[in-house]
């Protein structure tokens, strides 16, 4: 049906009648789009055009359909990922002023060709529908809205207006009653009042910041015949290096088992470590930990855990997994195990990104060992596991936290293992706030 033309279409829920010629006006506005604060990246400055077509005339009890078309995204896809066909998904609030206020919610489908890299970006047409219930003028305005990318994860970026927008289209309602007019497909509406303008999934939050003591103890581990060395869970703050959060709180509790000269290690961390900041695939997450020696030995032992078994939901909590590894001791005396840095692996499309968390202050020990020297063993061994001192030192273990902000490489990395990073919902592996844990396994 063209916007001049009115038509008679007979269905099954009854007749539809056309309004009046539809009027479209294009409009343009400063935006502000806002990449996941975790990205590290700024604000990304743009001007959004966009298309409104509405009914020029339409009587109160109407039912009237309204489209937003993206003439112009507030940003080109970043030179960063080629983003595939379908993937791309916008909704956003169209504002109702005048004879009728509401907040009209408008939604498009994750229709899209193919976008390469460093191109202008293909957003899909928006529709949705207001109940008319006054007469007079209804001017119709565009606000906010928000870009979702499914794939390799769920992301998103909302972007939002940076100076007073105008209104892109007018109605004129004339009394009395009518038929439904429009299509079919599109939003909802609250008449008189407000919702919400699309939603939003996923990568938005950042890591919040907690705060922890220590306990005291340690297992002095002695005794003739003994091969179970249980320590004790000690609370331990760790300050994690970008993209991960500024701080979290756990609790570790670092057990040991006598084998021959050595010890088997069994690192464990509290349950529900963080929250899954998206629907993540098994085998995405792995931890490792750089255990600190101290007292007679010196130097670190690296445990590792395997990666998540099972796929991780949004929002859900997660389990980091026991870590193990093995200690030589290279002293004989008594020689403490305590919390070193904590390393989060996340694994995406190939990409890997290295989370490490050093130890903001002095770890408690968690275990006291009475250990007799062992060839080749850890005493003098280099610290270079990936691992810093419990005394907040930094990790030696290369990767993104070696590199500043500045460094494109490092944010190139990081957008190509989680999706585009500005306007394509740049979800770099977001980590929302890490809370106070529950207690260990």
């Amino acid at each position: 049906m063209s916007a001049a033309g009115v038509a008679l279409m007979l269905g099954g829920a009854g007749i539809l009648l056309a309004a009046s010629p539809a009027h479209a006006a294009e409009i343009s506005y400063k935006t502000e789009c806002i990449p996941p604060p975790i990205s590290g990246l700024p604000p990304v400055q743009g001007t959004t055009k966009v298309q409104i077509t509405a009914p020029a005339e339409a009587k109160v009890g109407d039912e009237v359909e309204v489209v937003w078309k993206f003439v112009e995204a507030a940003s080109k896809n970043p030179d960063v990922l080629d983003l595939e066909k379908d993937t791309v998904k916008p909704t956003g609030t169209l504002k109702a002023s005048g004879a009728q206020t509401a907040n009209i919610a408008m939604d498009g489908p994750r229709t899209n060709p193919p976008i390469p890299k460093n191109s202008p970006m293909v957003l899909s047409d928006m529709k949705g529908k207001i109940k008319l219930t006054a007469a007079g003028e209804i001017k119709l305005t565009p606000d906010a809205y928000n870009i979702n990318v499914s794939k390799p994860i769920s992301t998103d970026t909302k972007c939002a207006p940076k100076e007073t927008v105008q209104a892109a289209a007018t109605i004129k309602v004339t009394e009395g009653g009518g038929g439904t007019t429009g299509g079919t497909t599109g939003g909802t509406t609250t008449s008189g009042g407000t919702t919400s303008g699309g939603t939003t999934t996923g990568g938005t939050t950042t890591g919040g910041t907690t705060t922890g003591g220590t306990t005291s103890g340690g297992t002095t581990g002695g005794g003739d015949g003994q091969t179970d060395f249980p320590g004790k869970e000690v609370t331990v703050t760790f300050e994690c290096k970008s993209p991960g959060p500024a701080s979290i709180n756990s609790k570790v509790t670092i057990n040991a088992k006598k084998n021959g000269g050595s010890y088997d290690l069994v690192v464990k961390t509290a349950k529900g470590v963080m929250n899954s900041p998206a629907a993540l695939p098994a085998g995405a997450l792995k931890p490792s930990m750089a255990v600190l020696l101290g007292g007679a030995d010196k130097g670190t032992v690296p445990v590792t855990g395997p990666a998540n078994p099972e796929p991780l939901e949004q929002g859900k909590p997660v389990d980091l997994s026991d870590m193990t590894g093995t200690y030589k001791p290279g002293a004989s005396g008594k020689s403490t195990l305590s919390p070193g840095t904590l390393t989060i692996d996340v694994t995406l499309g190939g990409q890997k990104i290295n989370i490490p968390c050093t130890v903001k202050g002095t770890a408690t020990a968690s275990l006291e060992l009475d250990t007799s020297a062992q060839p080749g063993g850890a005493s003098g061994g280099d610290s270079g596991s990936g691992a810093a001192g419990s005394s907040g030192g930094t990790s030696t273990s290369g990767g993104l936290a070696q590199t500043g902000a500045e460094d494109n490489g490092a944010l190139r990395a990081l957008s190509l293992v989680a999706g585009t990073v500005i306007l394509l919902g740049g979800a770099v592996f977001t980590f929302t706030p890490w809370r106070r844990l529950r207690g260990t396994r």
